[in-house]
C-alpha cells in the first residue's frame, strides 16, 4: 500500500526568522518531510526567509517554492502571507535547476529536466509516466514556457507535468519580478523542475471555468514575435474578435466584462481544451496573446461560466473520480482567475471553494504549464491518492 500526506500551514510574520519558526512548527517540525514547499508573498526577504528555513528543517529534507501573487491552502486564497507544505510518505524526489531562461529557455529546461531525473537514478527517456510526475515552476516575467518545455520534454513528449511561473502581486511590469527557492538557492531568470518517484495514486489534473459555444476562429497572420495575431478569419485582428464578440475593440481586453476573459480561445486536442485566452488589444489592430501562436490554427471560442461554482464542483466530483483516496494537492491558480474574480465580485466565493479541496497548498501564479502546454486561465494541480 502506497501514499503520499501532506500537512499545510501558514504564517503573516514577516520578521523571516520568526515566520521560519513558525512555519517549522506548523508542519509539526517537518521531522519526516521529504519535501518542502513554500509559497511566499513577494515583498519578503526571500533569501533571508530561505536562510532561515533550512536552518530550522531536517538536513535531508528538500526545498522548493517561489514567490506568488497569492497564497493558497484549504482556507482560501490569502495575501502577504507564507504557506507552506510538508509532504512525506511513499515517494521519491529529485530537483533540477535550469538557468539562464531568458538566454536559453531550452537548454534551461533540459537541464532542469536531466538534473531531477539524475537524483532519482534514471533519464528522462527512461521515465515511466506511470510511476513518475513532476512539477515546473518558471520565473513567469520571462515568457518561456513554451521553450523550456520544448527543452524539458525533449527526450520523452510523454512526462506529466503540472506548474505555472513565479509570480508577484504588482501589476506595473516595470517592477513586477520573482524568485524561485531551490533547496538553499533563491533565484530567478530560471526554472525549477521536480519529479516524484511515486507508486501511490496520483494525477496531473487541470480545471477552467469556460465551455465551447461551438463558434471557431482562424489566426491566419500572425506577426514575427509570435505572439500577435495580425489578422484573424483574414480581418484585422482586434476589429474581427469585437465583431464576433459584439463589443467595440475597446472592450476588448482581458478582465474587462464582455472581453477576452468573457469569451476567449482555446485549443482543442481531441476532446480535451486548453485555454488560450488573449491578452490585449494593441493600437496597430493587433492583439496581443502570452503564448506563442501559430498561423491558420483555428482555436475554439469559449464562453465564461460560474467559476466558484465550477471550482468546488471540480474539487468535490471530478478530482476524487481522478485519484483514488486524495490525499495531497498542489496548486497552480492562474492569476487571470483571481483578477476576473476580484473584477466580478467573486473573490469570496472562489476563495472558499478550496475548502472542498484535499489537504493542499498551491499559489496564484504567472501563467500555467500542463505537460507540454503552456496555458492560462486555468488551475493545474498535482494531486496524490492512497492505496490504503
Amino acid at each position: 500500500m502506497a501514499k503520499v500526506n501532506l500537512r499545510s500551514t501558514r504564517t503573516t510574520e514577516t520578521d523571516p526568522a520568526k515566520a521560519a519558526a513558525a512555519i517549522v512548527e506548523g508542519l509539526g517540525g517537518a521531522r519526516d518531510a521529504k519535501l518542502v514547499t513554500v509559497f511566499a508573498s513577494r515583498e519578503r526577504d526571500q533569501k533571508a526567509l530561505n536562510a532561515a528555513l533550512r536552518e530550522h528543517l531536517p538536513e535531508g529534507t528538500r526545498l522548493l517554492g517561489a514567490t506568488t501573487g497569492g497564497e493558497i491552502d484549504n482556507e482560501g486564497i490569502h495575501f502577504g502571507t507564507v504557506v507552506a507544505a510538508a509532504l512525506d510518505g511513499d515517494f521519491e524526489v529529485g530537483i533540477g535547476l535550469g538557468r539562464g531562461l531568458s538566454d536559453d529557455a531550452m537548454a534551461a529546461g533540459s537541464a532542469a529536466m536531466k538534473e531531477a531525473c539524475k537524483q532519482l537514478g534514471t533519464t528522462p527517456r527512461d521515465l515511466d509516466t506511470s510511476t513518475h510526475v513532476g512539477v515546473v515552476i518558471d520565473d513567469g516575467f520571462q515568457y518561456k514556457k513554451e521553450e523550456l518545455l520544448l527543452g524539458a520534454l525533449d527526450k520523452n513528449q510523454g512526462i506529466l507535468l503540472v506548474g505555472g511561473g513565479a509570480a508577484d502581486t504588482e501589476q506595473d511590469p516595470e517592477k513586477q519580478s520573482s524568485r524561485i527557492h531551490v533547496d538553499g538557492e533563491v533565484v530567478d531568470d530560471a526554472v525549477a523542475i521536480c519529479m516524484f518517484h511515486t507508486k501511490a495514486p496520483f494525477a496531473a489534473l487541470r480545471h477552467h471555468a469556460y465551455t465551447p459555444t461551438g463558434e471557431t476562429m482562424t489566426i491566419t497572420k500572425v506577426a514575427d514575435d509570435g505572439n500577435r495575431a495580425l489578422e484573424i478569419d483574414d480581418q484585422p485582428a482586434a476589429q474581427r474578435y469585437a465583431e464576433l464578440l459584439g463589443v467595440s475593440v475597446d472592450d476588448l481586453e482581458f478582465g474587462l466584462p464582455k472581453g477576452f476573459s468573457y469569451k476567449p480561445l482555446a485549443l482543442r486536442v481531441g476532446r480535451e481544451y486548453f485555454m488560450r485566452a488573449p491578452w490585449k488589444p494593441l493600437p496597430d489592430g493587433s492583439i496581443l496573446f502570452a503564448n506563442l501562436l501559430e498561423e491558420d490554427a483555428t482555436y475554439e471560442v469559449m464562453e465564461f461560466g460560474d467559476m466558484p461554482a465550477m471550482t468546488e464542483e471540480f474539487f468535490a466530483k471530478e478530482l476524487p473520480e481522478r485519484v483514488k483516496n486524495p490525499q495531497a494537492a498542489l496548486f497552480f491558480h492562474c492569476s487571470g482567475r483571481q483578477w476576473v474574480a476580484t473584477w466580478t465580485g467573486t473573490e469570496e466565493p472562489l476563495s472558499k471553494a478550496f475548502a472542498a479541496a484535499p489537504t493542499c497548498a498551491g499559489m496564484n501564479v504567472f501563467f500555467e504549464v500542463y505537460c507540454g502546454f503552456h496555458i492560462n486561465t486555468t488551475l493545474t494541480a498535482l494531486v496524490f491518492g492512497s492505496d490504503e
